[in-house]
């Protein structure tokens, strides 16, 4: 059975969107992430509104029953947008992203945005620090008394200030006190497992509609071999390159609001 989503539809106030565009998030995110993207191109391209999704154990969504895989985030969106009814393009960030891809061959839309996501299997490696995050959950105590407790933690395990601060937003408060992480931690190991292992290049070049592929330049994420094999893509891939690192709505949210602006239909 699908998870039931939390999704946030915004839309410009006295308007009413032709089109809906589908946005969901990285791996420990939220759709929430991207309000302020919405928000800027609902004033660009009024004819558009966003829902913005969080994904099975994440945000406000439900867990999900297992397995948890690609495929079965893939079911959750497909059965969110038959129950929306007028999602007309779905774009998804990162983890997000294959997610979407995944969701291709179920969800009849006119238009996939990929914001910087390999379609490619790869080692755990290559995430080494998303996993050194998961560890340090795992390892944590399951409650806070303080949100600086847990970003001290987070610093102290040699990660980022503005990544701990930004983690910490999925602290909540437990009935029973203290701030607890709002994660499925056995559920978000299992699901980066799949991410790794999943191979998309299939199901991103099958003939469909248009695939938008963002790619971060100054992220590592899309590798050297697979922008040499968007570039020699099929006529239904666009590649557009944007100069900013793999938390691209962050680093460069004028440049993904404009992407998007000009790009959709």
């Amino acid at each position: 059975m699908a998870a039931r989503l939390h999704h946030e539809r915004i839309a410009r106030s006295g308007t009413t969107p032709t089109g809906w565009l589908l946005l969901t998030h990285g791996i420990y995110g939220a759709g929430s992430n991207w309000r302020s993207i919405a928000r800027k191109l609902n004033d660009r391209r009024p004819d558009w509104g966003v829902v913005l999704v969080d994904l099975r154990g994440h945000g406000r969504s439900e867990r999900g029953e297992p397995p948890h895989t690609i495929a079965a985030c893939a079911e959750d969106l497909r059965a969110l947008v038959a129950e929306l009814g007028d999602v007309t393009a779905l774009a998804g960030h990162s983890f997000g992203g294959k997610v979407v891809l995944a969701a291709r061959p179920v969800i009849d839309a006119r238009q996939l945005w990929v914001l910087d996501a390999s379609p490619s299997a790869r080692t755990a490696d290559h995430d080494g620090s998303v996993l050194r995050l998961l560890d340090l959950m795992e390892r944590s105590p399951r409650r806070w008394a303080r949100r600086d407790d847990f970003v001290a933690a987070v610093v102290g395990d040699g990660h980022d200030a503005s990544l701990a601060h930004w983690l910490a937003l999925s602290l909540v408060a437990d009935p029973a006190g203290g701030l607890v992480l709002r994660f499925d931690l056995d559920a978000l190991r299992a699901l980066l497992a799949d991410y790794h292992a999943r191979d998309l290049w299939s199901v991103l070049e099958a003939p469909g509609g248009d695939v938008e592929v963002v790619v971060a330049e100054r992220s590592p994420t899309i590798s050297a071999a697979d922008r040499g094999r968007l570039a020699a893509g099929p006529p239904h891939v666009h590649v557009h390159t944007l100069a900013a690192g793999h938390w691209l709505h962050v680093d460069a949210p004028a440049l993904v609001v404009d992407v998007f602006a000009q790009q959709l239909p």
